[in-house]
């Protein structure tokens, strides 16, 4: 893989996860626990506090693991290893790189 395509892929892949990271403080307020008074909330308000906190909680554990898949996927970049697929040693279709440069694996392997 080319310097230049490399380095374009490097950008997307920081800028992903500083949006992730973005998001993540932009959204910590939802994840708090839910306050459950009775005298100063009814009972719908709180379900559906409780269901905001979930659905909250639930995408801060995705943006957790695409943090952890973006930053392996820079590691392999320091390491010469980017590009290729970690389960059998292929090369990873450049298509399938520009579509998700954090995939770690090639369609392959990944549909197995």
């Amino acid at each position: 893989m080319d310097k230049k395509r490399l380095s374009k892929l490097k950008k997307t892949l920081v800028a992903a996860r500083d949006e992730l990271a973005r998001l993540a403080l932009a959204t910590e307020a939802d994840r708090k626990p839910v306050e459950l008074d009775q005298s100063s909330q009814g009972r719908l308000s709180r379900l559906d506090a409780i269901q905001v906190q979930e659905m909250a909680l639930e995408q801060e554990r995705r943006r957790a693991v695409e943090i952890t898949r973006i930053d392996a996927a820079l590691r392999r970049m320091d390491e010469d290893e980017f590009g290729y697929c970690v389960s059998c040693g292929d090369d990873i279709a450049p298509a399938r790189l520009d579509n998700n440069p954090a995939v770690p694996t090639c369609i392959t392997c990944a549909s197995k």
